[in-house]
């Protein structure tokens, strides 16, 4: 496998993203210190706790906010917890949401294919990291452009994020993370610095699993045609994104999974804490009748982004069922 990767970025070198490469090379080192100061005990108890939790909230930015509110429009949100959820983006390093979101439609609508973002038939590695050490090619780049992304360019926090991610972004996933665990509890520079990378990598790694592995290994229980599977292992390691079959089949269910009472779905109970509270409505459930009729049709190779993709039928429409709606709310 090492060989193969050697030998297509050799193929590929007018296209490598130099920038993210020494990012991700460099990182790993710094990690695998992390790692082993952590189980030597070198480490003190505050300073994983800390990582953890901020880790936690970083991953819900994607799996909430930027997969499941803004890619797929699967829930609405108010204010309070679009303006939580980018100020969490901000503690994990990958894009600006409004362009995460377009890219990820991108995957959606073009799947398998040459346009798509992080296509799984480059290989496992590329799925999982190696297109993020590359140049987009031209059809994801021409493609790209026809998706509608009109409502990400139309929203006054995206816009804000995008503006000023450079400048925040920074303070979020490197900086600020250092630098309280040395001034609250005294912690080392090399472990607080150390863990925070071991924890932004752990966080990438999990992301990674969703395009690589949830592709490759699992069931397809619901549409037998395409490469995204359902499994356990991956859903519990990235707080409910692992069921991927389900999740391709209908983009715009909220849940992501067809088991209501799923345990290792966090993300799917954090937006119904939201919703309880008011801050989530318009939440997106797939009825059993349309899953149903799916799993029948398993032919039906239809590619969408999420709610109010043009090629979503009819029927799909009419058998999502809405919770917590409010009706004086676009």
């Amino acid at each position: 496998m090492i060989t193969d990767i050697i030998n297509y970025y050799r193929q590929n070198k007018k296209l490598l993203v130099w920038k993210n490469i020494v990012l991700l090379i460099g990182f790993h080192p710094i990690g695998f210190v992390g790692l082993i100061r952590v189980l030597i005990g070198a480490v003190k108890l505050n300073t994983i706790i800390f990582d953890y939790v901020i880790g936690l909230l970083g991953f819900l930015s994607l799996s909430a906010g930027a997969h499941r509110l803004w890619s797929h429009r699967s829930y609405k949100a108010r204010w309070p917890l679009r303006l939580m959820l980018v100020c969490f983006n901000f503690l994990l390093y990958e894009n600006p949401i409004i362009h995460w979101a377009r890219d990820h439609r991108t995957h959606h609508k073009f799947s398998d294919t040459d346009a798509d973002p992080h296509d799984p038939r480059r290989g496992l590695f590329f799925a999982h990291l190696g297109w993020a050490m590359l140049k987009k090619k031209p059809e994801v780049l021409e493609k790209g452009k026809t998706i509608d992304q009109s409502d990400l360019n139309d929203d006054p926090v995206l816009k804000w994020q995008e503006k000023y991610y450079m400048v925040f972004m920074p303070l979020g996933t490197f900086i600020l993370p250092t630098v309280i665990p040395m001034y609250y509890w005294n912690e080392t520079f090399v472990n607080a610095y150390c863990v925070n990378i071991l924890r932004y990598l752990i966080c990438l790694h999990m992301h990674g699993l969703i395009n690589s592995v949830a592709h490759y290994y699992g069931d397809r229980p619901y549409d037998r045609l395409i490469r995204p599977t359902d499994g356990l292992t991956v859903c519990a390691l990235t707080l409910g994104e692992g069921l991927h079959n389900f999740h391709h089949t209908f983009p715009w269910d909220y849940r992501c999974a067809e088991l209501g009472t799923f345990a290792f779905n966090t993300t799917k109970h954090f937006i119904e804490l939201c919703a309880k509270i008011g801050w989530a409505y318009d939440l997106k459930i797939t009825s059993e009748e349309v899953i149903r009729k799916r799993i029948a049709r398993t032919g039906d190779k239809t590619h969408l982004w999420g709610w109010g993709d043009k090629d979503q039928t009819a029927e799909e429409f009419r058998g999502t069922i809405i919770v917590n709606s409010d009706k004086k709310i676009d």
